[in-house]
Formats: structure tokens, C-alpha cells, sequence
């Protein structure tokens, strides 16, 4: 099983403009893929939907993760995500992710509580799929 990871993932989405959001998604999450993100659920679709709204806000940014744990198709971590908006304004936010990952190595399912670090209130939506 060739296996994804959260900084390789959030890297193809957000910041590698060499491809697009729906190649991204091919390469990391199945088509029945769902995330729920601080008690909100979105479908593939609307994670894509949002991935391509980000992706005309976003600048720059990087992704730090602090732990990683793969248990078979189990997937945890805590990272960072640093982002400078195109505003020029920038935002942190902690996440902490738990999954599940499909045979063939890509997410199938996340759910994830965003802790803001830094940003305004209005930056909250950065981390929620809807």
C-alpha cells in the first residue's frame, strides 16, 4: 500500500499550482471520501468546492506536523498549517486529524478539530469544508 499523508495531501491541495484541485483529490482521497471538520460534515464534493475557493486566498504557506502515527488503515496526526493570504495576512491553525485510509493508501475519511493560532475571526472557515 502506497500511503498518503496529511503533508503531502495539504501540500497538492493548497500550495502545488502545478496540477489542479481535482487531480489533488484523485491523488489523496477516494471518491467516497467525507470530513468532518469541528462537528461539520462535507462530502467530497464540497471538500473540493472549498479546496477551490482556498486555493484563491491562499499565497503561500506550509504545513508542520508534530506527530504522525499509521496503525493499517488507521491514520492520526497533529500539525500545523501557516498560511499567508494573498492580502497578505496570515493565518495558523493547529489541526488534529484522525482517518481512515482506503486499501490502495489514500483517505477515506477525516475528522478533525482546527485550533486557531493566529488569524482573524472571519479566518475560522479556512479549516471547515462548508
Amino acid at each position: 500500500m502506497n500511503r498518503t499523508g496529511i503533508t503531502a495531501a495539504l501540500n497538492d491541495l493548497l500550495f502545488n499550482t502545478d496540477i489542479t484541485v481535482e487531480e489533488a483529490a484523485d491523488r489523496h482521497f477516494t471518491a467516497q471520501y467525507r470530513q468532518r471538520t469541528d462537528g461539520e460534515w462535507a462530502d467530497r464534493a464540497e471538500f473540493v468546492e472549498h479546496i477551490s475557493h482556498l486555493r484563491t486566498v491562499v499565497a503561500d504557506g506550509g504545513v508542520t506536523v508534530h506527530e504522525e502515527l499509521w496503525d493499517g488503515a488507521k491514520y492520526a496526526d497533529r500539525h500545523t498549517v501557516d498560511v499567508t493570504k494573498k492580502d497578505g495576512s496570515t493565518v495558523s491553525m493547529e489541526v488534529y486529524v484522525f482517518a481512515d485510509l482506503a486499501p490502495d493508501g489514500r483517505f477515506h475519511r477525516i475528522e478533525e478539530t482546527t485550533l486557531m493560532l493566529r488569524g482573524s475571526d472571519a479566518d475560522r472557515n479556512l479549516g471547515s469544508a462548508r
